[in-house]
């Protein structure tokens, strides 16, 4: 069952006194509030217990502080509907306690979002982290503290995909983290991915990916650590649709899935061998692990990703809680665990904001940032062109940078449809901001960036949209592959997310015409970040610097193409 907000103002009352004093809850005189947030205040907590986790996800290499933007549509289905992480705006301070413009709703909320961001800045950068999980460790003691990393952590810059992932497992060392787990992290290939694997340091965990031939476990599954006298056992998840989001043939040797036989297995296993606590680091989204956590027994902890929740304390799904980090380094997960005759007797959880105005950079991190950027700094900081409206993206149907590709797609590719991925990686422009070099990769840097442009009929084109969409809306969380919906450009169409597979998608139209989308009729469409093998066409990023440069300033309006039914 999840918090009330109840909960939520208690649990504040006892964990996050300094919250409210520095305005983190709530202040109306915005800019004060800022200059009275300190570094302690972030880190104020009701310690509790022989145990600390520290949870980082989702970060897609971004080594700086950014601007990311909270999603104002995250919608569940069925018995997760209207239940955390689904709330956004309003509803989503209501649920937690939290006084519209306060840093707290900055934080996480999309609401008064450019105002706000120049009022409170950026958040995130791997030194600020660094040093905040220096300062636990050092109040803690090192032999209290696990650092785990939730995976997603070497794909979405400029650095990472000059480097092959070589920026971010140089910085992480330097973070000490026990263990990860991963995701996009294999879209570097098997060769590459294996390399990095071996210089990090610490074990990648995954329970559920298997050889493919031999049909057997691929990788360490489980680490067992010993923390204030208490034996804890971490049990990795990757992504378990991997090979369906991204493409199979960058790493044919792995079959992938749930395995929830395999999970349970080794569950009892690590029982058995003497854990009082089980974690499972995953990579599922949030909505599999509540689930899962119904369905698998003697999960104490589930430190979830990939579907990049930030939700400000750990949610209890019968007897397991729930964390969910956020993304692209702007919060630090943390969980105190009591423990006493080999169970978990109580908790305190925090998910913290870290606001980099706020927080000293760690010096040891900050050089070490530095030395893998230099190479690439004149070239990140050129500037590309102007954006005089907020480009953002995430939401389950819209964002503007998503747009904006769309339409450079139509434009560059001569084409009356663009579909734009619905990935959940890229952060945010604010109005009046220069789009340079890094900011552009920030949206597009990955492995398979190919262009393309085909036809496809008015059916075929529909039944992509139905699919992908029973992807992200299927009452059953075992059955969502991840993702946010493919964006589309050139036209439009009304969802009705409560509807069955073939029977979600209707009204589909041609923007500029308002004429019916024809379903025998073919279509001239280019789209980037297809899973096939040997697509051709320019880099989604070199298109798209064409296209910038070519206009220089983009005014992108927050229109919506899609209409949302969820009767």
């Amino acid at each position: 069952m999840g918090h009330t907000r109840r909960d939520f103002l208690q649990f504040a009352a006892s964990s996050g006194a300094a919250f409210a004093a520095a305005g983190l809850l709530g202040n109306p005189a915005r800019a004060l509030a800022q200059q009275r947030l300190t570094q302690d205040d972030l880190l104020r907590f009701d310690a509790k217990g022989q145990v600390t986790l520290l949870h980082f996800t989702d970060v897609h290499a971004q080594l700086a502080p950014v601007y990311f933007r909270p999603p104002d549509t995250n919608i569940g289905v069925g018995d997760y509907a209207g239940i955390p992480p689904h709330l956004v705006g309003e509803e989503f301070l209501k649920a937690f306690g939290i006084e519209r413009g306060s840093p707290l709703a900055y934080a996480h909320t999309f609401l008064d979002y450019v105002e706000l961001a120049r009022s409170y800045g950026r958040l995130g950068g791997l030194d600020r982290t660094a040093t905040l999980v220096k300062a636990i460790r050092a109040e803690r003691g090192d032999d209290h503290v696990l650092f785990l990393d939730g995976g997603d952590t070497w794909q979405g810059s400029y650095t990472s995909l000059k480097t092959n992932g070589q920026d971010m497992v140089d910085c992480m060392k330097l973070l000490k983290p026990d263990a990860m787990t991963g995701h996009w992290e294999f879209t570097f290939g098997t060769d590459r991915f294996h390399e990095l694997v071996e210089e990090m340091g610490y074990p990648f965990l995954a329970s559920n990916i298997f050889d493919a031939e031999w049909d057997e476990p691929a990788f360490e599954h489980t680490a067992m650590f010993e923390k204030g006298g208490v034996r804890v056992a971490v049990i990795g998840q990757a992504m378990p649709y991997t090979p369906i989001a991204n493409p199979r043939w960058m790493f044919p040797e792995y079959s992938f899935g749930l395995r929830l036989e395999a999970l349970q297995t080794n569950v009892d296993a690590a029982r058995e061998a003497g854990a009082e606590v089980v974690v499972l680091l995953s990579h599922d989204g949030f909505d599999v692990d509540r689930k899962l956590a119904t369905t698998i027994s003697g999960i104490d902890v589930i430190l979830t990703g990939h579907t990049h929740d930030a939700v400000p304390q750990a949610v209890q799904e019968g007897q397991t809680l729930i964390l969910a980090s956020g993304s692209h380094g702007k919060y630090l997960g943390r969980i105190d665990l009591e423990v006493s005759g080999g169970k978990v007797t109580g908790f305190s959880s925090n998910v913290i904001p870290i606001f980099s105005d706020v927080i000293e950079p760690d010096a040891e991190m900050a050089a070490k940032i530095e030395e893998v950027r230099a190479p690439y700094r004149d070239e990140l900081a050129r500037v590309l062109g102007r954006t005089e409206t907020l480009l953002y993206r995430r939401g389950n149907f819209n964002g503007t940078w998503d747009d904006l590709i769309c339409q450079g797609i139509m434009e560059e590719r001569d084409t009356e449809i663009a579909l734009s991925p619905g990935f959940r990686w890229g952060t945010t422009l604010l109005p009046g901001q220069d789009i340079t070099v890094e900011d552009l990769y920030t949206e597009t840097s990955m492995t398979y960036p190919q262009v393309y442009r085909m036809e496809m009929t008015g059916q075929q084109l529909k039944d992509i949209l139905e699919d992908v969409c029973d992807n992200l809306f299927n009452p059953d969380p075992f059955l969502q592959q991840g993702g946010d919906m493919v964006r589309v450009g050139g036209m439009t169409y009304t969802c009705s997310v409560n509807e069955t597979i073939g029977n979600r998608i209707s009204d589909m139209t041609l923007a500029a015409s308002g004429e019916p989308i024809d379903p025998a009729r073919s279509y001239v469409v280019g789209g980037w970040a297809s899973v096939n093998e040997g697509v051709e066409g320019p880099a989604i990023y070199d298109l798209m610097e064409t296209y910038i440069g070519r206009k220089h300033t983009v005014s992108i309006p927050d229109e919506r193409s899609v209409k949302v039914k969820v009767e």
